[in-house]
């Protein structure tokens, strides 16, 4: 997957990309397949980049088995952006359940407050959120309009493998996930889910583009002051293109989605997932105490993995050590501290060997 000596990256995103498609992007910077003009200064409405968008979108709605039912949107404003869109578009202003289990589910939660009746279903915030509540005990609430999950907290480390069935649990409500941190590293249960959304610049592509998957039915709750731009039945009556789109983020994404489905597609994705988490976490959990990852086993991110050193007067040592090893982007969240490293689709195994590597030898000299 890698052809050069070029660092290896694990920054939480904007995140390392497959050198294919860079490579290819460049190509193509002045001159996209002999129409004389980069990608950039095309018009979203020509034919150049209509074509673009929709080999995009249909490569996505092909990775993730999307059904027609469901309508892909690609926007701008990032997943903090969607925190405030969904609730404008779904909550109608009554009652919201959120799932708190990290920062972002958080931010989720007291962004939608501004809109509706936000209750915390489930929390995991006392035990420094390293917990995965499991749904059985969420506290839901019957004519909810949604139910939000962040079902891969990027700074906290804490993924939902397995989405839950509201229904079974209970509630009649639909299910709002935010993927941004492991999309396309996991098929989706569509049949659990009544709207999905993703920044790209985790897992795609640059920052700039949202991608959003929205049941036909949840189409017309939009509440009065949400913006045209932003309201999905907007945005899905003109195919994304209501208002100038993010139209070289979709380029990019594009490039990923056909890199993606050479590779093997997401079941590929989600066999390397796993093999490049259980070397690190491994890796981790056999240091004897000298590095730590507090979430609990069955909870942990296989993309986004947070640890800290048990001398953590070491921590600049560690960095400064990494960046001459060629590994970057391991700092923790501010937040939280510590160390982290995002093990993203685009990431080789042989990053992960080379930070574990490295991992051993400074514990060797430093434990």
């Amino acid at each position: 997957m890698s052809t050069t000596h070029r660092p290896y990256n694990f920054s939480a995103g904007p995140a390392v990309l497959p050198e294919e498609v860079l490579r290819e992007a460049a190509a193509e910077m002045l001159d996209w397949h002999g129409s004389g003009m980069g990608v950039m200064e095309m018009s979203h409405r020509g034919k150049e980049f209509i074509a673009i968008h929709e080999a995009a979108e249909r490569d996505l709605r092909e990775l993730l088995a999307v059904p027609a039912h469901f309508h892909i949107l690609f926007m701008q404003g990032g997943g903090l952006g969607e925190n405030a869109i969904v609730p404008l578009n779904l909550s109608r202003g009554g009652a919201v359940d959120v799932v708190v289990t990290g920062a972002w589910s958080k931010k989720s939660a007291g962004e939608a407050r501004k809109y509706a009746d936000v209750a915390i279903a489930a929390s995991n915030e006392a035990d420094g959120h390293t917990s995965r509540p499991a749904p059985s005990s969420w506290q839901l609430r019957r004519g909810a309009s949604y139910v939000h999950l962040c079902s891969n907290e990027t700074i906290h480390g804490v993924e939902y493998g397995e989405l839950p069935d509201l229904a079974a649990l209970g509630s009649d409500a639909p299910l709002v996930v935010d993927c941004s941190s492991h999309i396309l590293s996991r098929g989706i249960d569509w049949s659990r889910v009544g709207l999905a959304f993703a920044g790209a610049q985790k897992n795609i592509g640059p920052a700039g583009l949202t991608l959003v998957f929205v049941r036909e039915d949840l189409l017309d709750r939009a509440l009065p002051i949400c913006p045209s731009a932003f309201e999905y039945k907007t945005v899905a009556a003109h195919g994304s293109m209501f208002n100038t789109p993010p139209t070289y983020g979709i380029y990019i994404a594009g490039l990923v989605f056909q890199w993606l489905k050479r590779q093997g597609g997401v079941a590929e994705m989600s066999r390397r997932a796993d093999a490049k988490a259980q070397l690190l976490y491994g890796a981790l959990d056999g240091s004897g105490g000298f590095y730590a990852n507090k979430v609990a086993p069955e909870g942990r991110s296989r993309m986004n993995v947070p640890f800290f050193l048990r001398d953590e007067s070491l921590n600049d040592a560690f960095l400064a050590g990494a960046r001459e090893a060629g590994l970057l982007q391991l700092k923790g969240h501010k937040s939280v501290g510590g160390m982290r490293a995002s093990i993203y689709n685009a990431m080789p195994i042989e990053g992960v060997q080379a930070l574990v590597g490295y991992l051993n030898e400074f514990a060797r000299r430093h434990g």
